[in-house]
């Protein structure tokens, strides 16, 4: 299996209420990084590692993201597209309503129950995070450990200084250190079809709550380790420094 053949589902209807500034005109995957949204630039980062299939779970101001799309934004219809751009293979572009106030592991649960068809893995993603992971290794990685989920763990420097200490008297100052020992959800996920047996379409399925914990309870969620670029758009900081990023000459997720 090729992951040509993956959907990625696109968590995308959240009301984004950490980045109100800008949430109250748009959902959070459009928010811009340079000219295009954000789920513009996760979305290229994934069909350049092969994958064509996108889901976007929709909900909050999901009309704008369907319009992005060249779809009927007004509509609460699913809608399948095909997105074209000039060099690229096409995408298949799902646009699919999972309501206002779905949370994660319900928007998963529902989009898959009409979208997942009979293919035997999903990947999952949030509509708000970037990486110059090699997402193909990923997806390589994932099939060889067998286990029903793989999450990608990021290993990010601290976002304050640390102190070594002798009593009161410090004796080295780390200005945002990395910690090489503690990793965290980097946000994007491989999962068999059997996976969907953890999750539920109630509405207050939360995907990194019960279903994640059970999943690890079970011994079948690996970690794919990243120790290279990893940034979630959380605030107008975030925002800034990834239109900053973009604008330069190294840009880790192109």
């Amino acid at each position: 299996m090729q992951t040509d053949q993956v959907p990625v589902f696109i968590l995308c209807g959240g009301y984004g209420t950490r980045f109100k500034e800008e949430t109250i005109h748009r959902p959070k995957p459009m928010i811009p990084i340079g000219a295009q949204p954000i789920v513009w630039h996760i979305m290229n980062k994934y069909a350049r590692h092969g994958y064509r299939r996108f889901v976007l779970c929709l909900g909050y101001k999901g009309g704008m993201i369907r319009s992005f799309f060249g779809a009927e934004p007004q509509s609460t219809a699913d809608q399948t597209i095909v997105y074209t751009q000039a060099g690229q293979e096409p995408w298949q572009v799902t646009l699919a309503d999972t309501g206002l106030d779905a949370m994660t592991g319900a928007r998963v649960a529902k989009a898959a129950a009409k979208h997942l068809g009979q293919t035997e893995h999903l990947a999952v993603t949030y509509g708000d995070g970037l990486t110059d992971a090699d997402l193909a290794k990923q997806w390589d990685w994932h099939l060889a450990h067998k286990q029903i989920g793989t999450v990608l763990g990021v290993n990010p420097p601290s976002r304050f200084g640390e102190f070594q200490l002798e009593g009161d008297l410090v004796l080295q100052f780390n200005e945002k250190p990395r910690f090489t020992d503690r990793w965290i959800n980097g946000g994007f996920f491989l999962f068999k079809r059997s996976f969907l047996d953890y999750l539920n379409e109630d509405n207050s399925c939360i995907l990194e709550r019960t279903p994640l914990s059970k999943l690890a309870q079970d011994r079948q969620l690996a970690v794919y380790k990243h120790e290279g670029f990893w940034a979630c758009m959380d605030t107008r900081r975030d925002q800034e420094q990834l239109n900053e990023i973009w604008q330069g000459d190294q840009v880790p997720w192109r």
